[in-house]
């Protein structure tokens, strides 16, 4: 009795921890107090509910499987109350997954000004989505009748098994590309040098594309303005709608460059009749341009603020001296030097120690779904989460269900954190305190959509005889095992995990974008995109860096480490010689000497045309460049290895013997035969030549035409032979 309500005290606060923790994560990605009930609800219920489903695995694992006394020191549930928990939290999730949250999404999006009219929107924008679900639970069905007979419980089973293969596909997919990315990330980004060098490969990119967000708000409230100005042909409720996006654009600060810019660039022409459909799109362009601004341009504060902590830090290897500008960091007890050796010692040893315990897990993960179909027991996973594997003895214990926690939290982990990397998706982003709606109900969705499948999936790694004793295989695993096709997918779709494992870490992903014709960095990392544009490419973002540093940007404003006063000359020093070593600019002092800066880059307001140019000969650039590898950089140096040796005559005159013969000298012009006889002579003179160096004769300036030296070293004439008068040829 004691051990059931301690169970129950640590579930409880274990699931009010986690909604705690979401709670924070959606202060952090959304304006709380601006956004509506309707909207933080189901968000709120589309993260809480898959984090609760990482914690009832475990509690399953352990309440369900044996009854052994030894069992008390895990948490343990009584089996009516797991199910009730399995069924709200599934059905919950399944719910918001493939109908809540799809019309809330395109309802916020609409853009209408009543609610009628968003939900029509709504209804309309799902309708081809909802088609194609529908098309395809019809034919599931179909196929479930045909093997189980007609009856209710087909339906169920189609809706649960359709929706987990989708999403276990789609999961695995993002896992095995999360698996390579995650510990690929900590190692590439442990070293200062190397990850400031990334940042500026990344900066022209994102410049360019806050350029282009600030280019479209300002075409867009141009637009309004002119619609504002225009009086004829617009009905009176119309005109308050106008009246109303003029007002947003007037609070925005920019409305008198778009009233004289409008006109001058010449954009998209307004209706003779203007609609209410025709504001519902100009509407919904403009919300959306606006946090497309939003994001670019906290993208690249971000990208500013990284850049300049990351120079500080190089710049302080000389001295061994950081210390901090930030009005938080002086307070507290860390030193000048101590900070510098958290910042350049421990800090990157921590990231090469995270990055090889994360390839290990992901090392495990792959191993795991390679082999156990044809050993479970003797899988890392079985190993660590079961403390006796066999039927007779307990299970598992409290260590193992926190391994068994934190097994499913990586994996959760390396899936949801790729949806950001592969860029697949269209713009949607996670922008922080100003995340779109939009994108707040479709990343809530995914996360809602993966959740469950990777739950059950985590199941299988374990031996048959003990997951198949749970309440998750009672409620869920039946319907998908019911079929021989429904088990024979979800023991045979986890192999294909090699597919984007292999894709991450051998760079596939750039090369099938551009067969595709796709942009760079659609389908992988766009680090790993920026690093084929060129060599000029982090010398053109330092400098983007360096000029946004030199504007407006304090050293308060950003919070940003600094290196003392001898550490900020040395570096100044040595910014002569940053060309060939990019981790020598120093952004900081470049802030300080605003005479420094050389960036021949437009303002703020540029015409579209240079950075569309810019971004074509990047891709010019990028099709003549391949992905380096180590089978790429060791097929480069054979080839140079051959480029640079010189080649014997034998082997340059290898193919001499398969000419075509030449024509008899009857049949040829007079040209011809003239230039027959030159090559004859040239061919043997080079014969002769070759015959005198052989048999140790010196031929260097011996050529038809030029001087020549005899024997005792006397220059000869080339048509007179000295004492013996001229050469008859």
């Amino acid at each position: 009795m004691a051990a059931a309500v301690g169970s129950s005290i640590v579930a409880i606060t274990a699931l009010l921890t986690v909604s705690g923790l979401v709670l924070l994560l959606l202060r952090h990605f959304l304006p709380l107090r601006a956004s509506p009930a309707y909207l933080l609800v189901p968000v709120f219920l589309a993260l809480a509910l898959p984090a609760s489903l990482v914690l009832l695995v475990p509690v399953d694992l352990a309440s369900t499987v044996g009854d052994d006394e030894r069992h008390a020191t895990a948490v343990r549930l009584p089996e009516a109350v797991l199910v009730v928990a399995w069924r709200l939290a599934y059905w919950l999730c399944f719910a918001l997954t493939w109908l809540i949250l799809p019309l809330l999404g395109e309802y916020v999006d609409s853009g209408e000004r009543s609610w009628q009219g968003r939900w029509w929107y709504s209804v309309r924008s799902n309708a081809r989505y909802y088609a194609i679900v529908l098309g395809c639970c019809a034919v599931g069905l179909v196929y479930l009748f045909w093997q189980q007979g007609v009856h209710v419980f087909s339906l169920k089973a189609v809706l649960v098994a359709l929706a987990y293969w989708w999403g276990l596909a789609l999961a695995i997919f993002l896992m095995g590309h999360g698996l390579v990315a995650i510990p690929r990330g900590l190692i590439q980004d442990a070293s200062p040098m190397r990850r400031l060098r990334r940042m500026q490969e990344r900066a022209p990119k994102i410049y360019d594309r806050r350029e282009d967000a600030l280019q479209s708000v300002e075409e867009l409230e141009g637009q309004v303005k002119a619609l504002r100005q225009r009086k004829g042909g617009i009905h009176r409720d119309l005109k308050d709608w106008i009246d109303d996006l003029a007002e947003e654009v007037d609070h925005s600060g920019s409305a008198d460059v778009n009233r004289a810019s409008y006109a001058a660039r010449g954009g998209p022409s307004i209706p003779t009749v203007v609609t209410e459909r025709y504001l519902a799109d100009l509407t919904r362009r403009l919300t959306r341009a606006r946090h497309r601004k939003v994001r670019f341009m906290d993208s690249w504060n971000h990208l500013v603020k990284d850049a300049v902590r990351t120079q500080a830090i190089v710049d302080a290897t000389a001295s061994k001296q950081l210390s901090s500008s930030s009005s938080h960091h002086r307070y507290t007890p860390l030193t000048p030097y101590t900070r510098y050796l958290l910042h350049a010692h421990f800090i990157p040893l921590t990231r090469y120690l995270l990055g090889g315990i994360f390839a290990l897990a992901s090392i495990s993960i792959i191993w795991s779904e390679m082999v156990k179909l044809f050993s479970a027991r003797l899988l890392a996973i079985s190993l660590t989460v079961l403390s006796h594997p066999t039927p007779e003895t307990t299970r598992a214990n409290l260590r193992g269900q926190i391994v068994a926690a934190s097994w499913l939290i990586y994996m959760c982990a390396a899936t949801l954190t790729s949806i950001n990397q592969v860029k697949v998706w269209g713009n949607r982003a996670l922008v922080r305190r100003n995340t779109y709606p939009e994108s707040a109900c479709w990343y809530a969705s995914q996360v809602a959509k993966l959740t469950a499948p990777l739950a059950y999936h985590f199941l299988t790694f374990l031996p048959e005889d003990i997951h198949r004793q749970t309440a998750f295989y009672h409620f869920l695993g039946r319907l998908i095992d019911l079929t021989p096709l429904g088990r024979g997918f979800s023991q045979l779709l986890p192999l294909l995990i090699l597919l984007p494992v292999c894709a991450t870490l051998f760079g596939w992903y750039g090369r099938v974008g551009r067969f595709m014709g796709l942009s760079r960095g659609s389908l992988g990392d766009d680090e790993e995109a920026g690093a084929l544009i060129g060599s000029n490419t982090w010398q053109e973002g330092r400098d983007l860096i360096e000029r946004d540093l030199n504007s407006s940007v304090s050293t308060g404003q950003l919070g940003v480490l600094s290196t003392t006063t001898t550490t900020s000359r040395s570096s100044t020093s040595q910014n002569h010689s940053r060309n060939d070593h990019p981790q020598r600019s120093n952004p900081v002092d470049a802030r300080r000497n605003p005479a420094r800066g050389r960036v021949n880059r437009p303002p703020q307001y540029r015409d579209h045309d240079e950075g569309g140019e810019r971004r074509r000969r990047e891709e010019n650039e990028e099709e003549d460049t391949e992905e380096s590898n180590v089978f790429t950089e060791f097929a480069h140096r054979v080839r140079n290895t051959f480029d640079v040796t010189d080649r014997p005559r034998w082997m340059k005159d290898l193919g001499e013997g398969f000419k075509i013969p030449d024509r008899p000298r009857w049949m040829m012009s007079g040209d011809d035969r003239s230039g027959n006889d030159a090559d004859r002579d040239s061919n043997d003179n080079g014969d002769a030549s070759f015959l005198r160096r052989l048999f140790g004769g010196d031929d260097t300036n011996r050529r038809r035409g030029g001087p020549s030296r005899s024997g005792d070293g006397r220059r000869r004439n080339p048509t007179g032979g000295g004492v013996g008068g001229p050469i008859r040829l």
